[in-house]
């Protein structure tokens, strides 16, 4: 499982194969996409390709129940959120986990996001300006697969999918959402747009693995699409991954 390296998008992350891609400042390539359309977003980054051993640990905490997996994609994640770092401001910024819909917390029994956030959350240093929000964002309600949808598609299946509970948590502040998986990025622009609305002055978004064009082929399109797949198939025979990180 290796971090992500140079040649990607410094809006999305996501992967650049042409070496003429256009800049929107010296030095910080942009996508066609990020170059098309402005993302609600300031930038997200990640730690690495959703695939082989990355996406099978993923899978081993969110299908398999296997916790402890967590502190592992955790310091993953503070990986990813370091890149971010130097652009955040001097104050308080609020992290907040992408929430689940209530009954896909129910039939799961935890978030992945907030276990993996508070995982990353307690390997920085004390006094830090990161400050975990589980809770502000909600899940209003559960939307369908989004396997076979267009872009346009996507956006509509998500909209009004979330809202802010508490938004005097990020009001006049920058916040930080945190996710495990990154596909479409129709998820992360969803929130980012209702936490904007709510009086965020600016969103950035960290996650453990990201889907790239060379392994578009294996993705995990959107929320809830391997969900019914994958709830308790993982678990059913030993996986090697749990051994390989020691848990």
């Amino acid at each position: 499982m290796h971090a992500i390296g140079d040649g990607v998008c410094s809006i999305c992350g996501e992967r650049l194969f042409s070496p003429y891609a256009v800049t929107g400042a010296p030095g910080e390539p942009r996508c066609g996409l990020c170059r098309r359309v402005e993302p609600p977003f300031a930038r997200a980054a990640a730690y690495g390709s959703y695939e082989s051993g990355l996406r099978e640990l993923i899978h081993l905490l969110k299908y398999g129940g296997v916790r402890p997996a967590a502190n592992v994609l955790g310091r993953m994640l503070a990986e990813a959120i370091a890149t971010l770092e130097p652009e955040f401001p001097a104050d308080s910024v609020a992290v907040i986990p992408v929430p689940l819909h209530r009954t896909k917390l129910r039939q799961r029994g935890f978030n992945q996001a907030e276990l993996i956030a508070r995982a990353a959350m307690k390997i920085r240093p004390r006094g830090d300006h990161l400050h975990l929000c589980a809770g502000v964002l909600e899940r209003k309600r559960d939307t369908a697969s989004q396997i076979g949808l267009t872009s346009h598609q996507r956006r509509e299946n998500l909209r009004g999918a979330f809202g802010v509970a508490q938004p005097e948590l990020v009001k006049g502040r920058e916040v930080l959402v945190v996710d495990d998986v990154y596909t479409t990025g129709a998820t992360v622009s969803e929130c980012a747009r209702v936490l904007r609305r709510a009086g965020a002055t600016k969103v950035w978004v960290a996650t453990v693995a990201r889907t790239l064009k060379i392994s578009a082929q294996h993705a995990e399109i959107g929320p809830g699409n391997e969900d019914s797949r994958m709830e308790g198939r993982i678990g059913a025979q030993p996986t090697p991954m749990a051994k390989a990180v020691g848990i």
